[in-house]
């Protein structure tokens, strides 16, 4: 006689996300297990004693989405201070800003971020604009993509940045070429060194609210796992004290982070903080991976790239980007962490800095042989042809950020136009990945855009913004299938996570994360895609999110 079930799920169309594409009619769970799936009348003797038993007919059901790449602490810190990234404008943004301040009155510093750079000349935002909302209160605000940052002369003098600042040598401050005073916009290393030197720090509280909210939001769209992959000594302890409360219902893979500004000495402190994130009571926390950036941006001109960047008057400059992390050193750190059983996550959005971190793959296996530790490649934005099918042949995960394989005002003003029309046709080559057998995952980069992994499908099978979806579809012949969008967000992103044969599709004895959606997006118009919306969302057995 089977076992009661917990839950049992009938009428809906069950995609079971298995490599056939399979479907089925119904679903039932145990504890935080699937113990059946089927049809209706193999499931029929679990419904008359389960405890809960749903008929939701015209739903779908799917495995538990998972994001590859995402930022939840800042994400949530953003969402509890000021968070511009759901708006548009710089109008809209300063009055954001002036209504945060007006209610807090009372906080030291204005802190937030995720405006976007085509709202500003050049993608260059001035202090004067914030000076007029707060001029005795600092403000810092990271902008969209986390490469710059927006700030206020008070800050600048916090700061104690003059005419006579040398910039860093991984960033730079944007200045009156007249005067050489700082103008309010702060790049890269720049952005990164004042908000941790300057910037007062949120406590443990603070980290733990803000992860906290980032989880409502991201089960709230059918996440049910992901890949933090900005992990600090700060945020881990927030993690894992919200895992050993039992908070933390998603299971989170901890991508800690590499300090380009040391080398190998690094790793004892690594293999300390991956120790003491495995202690029992660590629960769904795992920080078992590292994350490299190599390179920046291409909007800036810090995304490495194998020839110069184009002027954007036809001509070209002498600047190729920056490679934070040398050729060399990239391989050494790549083959000691590879050699210690680490996963490595890499930032590489120029072609220089693709070929980089696959040489460094490829030069970790020469050392150590093949192992099983699933590095990934994150953003990828442009790859040389030649280097396409590497990802295979080294066992590299092609980490995709598919909301960004769209035709948009940044693309078109701050991309193109210094990439040229032949290295700008090559970008998000994923059908190119996928054609020469490249495993694919799907991750966010939320908050730099919508961690929805519903409009992040619909972009990475028309190539189209789903808030104008009459525009003409930017790289066609790039488009992903919807299974294989589905795949990269459930089966993909486990598979990653080293969690594939826990969950990531529907399987008796797999984990039960399981994400509702209102209607069956295989059989509706996938030029509506995201019109589709989650109902419910279960983690590990329990309902984490129900849409009332």
């Amino acid at each position: 006689m089977n076992q009661p079930a917990d839950l049992v799920i009938t009428g809906a169309d069950v995609y079971r996300g298995d490599p056939k594409g399979t479907w089925a009619r119904a679903v039932a769970v145990r504890g935080d297990r699937i113990v059946a799936v089927g049809s209706e009348a193999e499931v029929r003797d679990r419904v008359g004693s389960a405890v809960n038993a749903l008929h939701l007919p015209g739903r779908m059901v799917v495995a538990g989405f998972q994001d590859a790449h995402v930022h939840p602490p800042t994400a949530g810190r953003n969402r509890l201070t000021v968070s511009l990234n759901e708006i548009s404008g710089r109008r809209n943004y300063l009055a954001a800003v002036a209504q945060y301040a007006a209610a807090n009155p009372d906080e030291p510093w204005i802190v937030g971020g995720g405006w976007a750079m085509e709202y500003f000349p050049g993608g260059k935002p001035t202090k004067e604009d914030l000076d007029a909302i707060a001029p005795d209160r600092p403000v810092f605000l990271f902008n969209r993509d986390v490469h710059g940052a927006w700030v206020n002369s008070r800050a600048l003098e916090i700061g104690g940045i003059t005419t006579d600042t040398p910039d860093p040598a991984d960033g730079s401050i944007e200045r009156d070429p007249r005067t050489g005073e700082a103008t309010g916009t702060l790049h890269e290393g720049a952005a990164y060194s004042f908000n941790d030197n300057v910037v007062p720090v949120p406590d443990q509280a603070a980290w733990e609210a803000a992860l906290l909210n980032a989880q409502a939001h991201l089960h709230s769209l059918g996440i049910t796992g992901w890949q933090d992959a900005w992990v600090t000594p700060e945020t881990e302890a927030a993690y894992r004290a919200i895992a050993a409360s039992g908070q933390l219902t998603a299971r989170v893979v901890g991508a800690l982070w590499w300090d380009r500004h040391r080398g190998l000495d690094q790793v004892a402190d690594l293999l300390a903080r991956r120790e003491a994130g495995s202690v029992a009571g660590a629960g769904s926390f795992h920080p078992t991976s590292v994350k490299i950036m190599i390179d920046g941006v291409l909007e800036n001109f810090t995304g490495a790239l194998l020839e110069p960047y184009c002027d954007g008057q036809g001509g070209h400059t002498d600047k190729t980007g920056l490679a934070y992390v040398d050729r060399a050193d990239l391989a050494e750190a790549v083959t000691a962490l590879d050699r210690h059983g680490f996963q490595v996550h890499m930032h590489a959005i120029g072609d220089r800095a693709v070929r980089n971190a696959l040489d460094a793959v490829a030069a970790a296996r020469s050392a150590n042989g093949v192992t099983d530790h699933r590095h990934h490649i994150a953003h990828i934005q442009l790859v040389a042809p030649a280097d396409r099918a590497r990802f295979s042949e080294l066992g590299v995960v092609a980490n995709c950020q598919a909301y960004w394989a769209q035709m948009e005002p940044q693309m078109e003003q701050l991309t193109i136009p210094f990439l040229g029309p032949d290295r700008a046709d090559q970008q998000y080559p994923f059908a190119d990945l996928v054609r020469s057998g490249a495993r694919i995952a799907m991750g966010s980069d939320w908050s730099v855009t919508t961690a929805n992994p519903l409009e992040q499908m619909e972009v990475a099978v028309n190539r189209i913004d789903p808030e104008n979806r009459s525009n003409a579809p930017f790289l066609p012949e790039q488009r992903l299938t919807l299974a294989q969008a589905v795949s990269g967000f459930t089966l993909g992103t486990a598979y990653v996570n080293h969690d594939d044969q826990e969950t990531g599709s529907i399987e008796v004895g797999k984990r039960a994360d399981l994400a509702v959606l209102d209607r069956n997006v295989f059989t509706a118009p996938v030029t509506e895609l995201s019109d589709a919306s989650v109902e419910i969302t279960l983690a590990s057995g329990h309902v984490v999110f129900e849409r009332r």
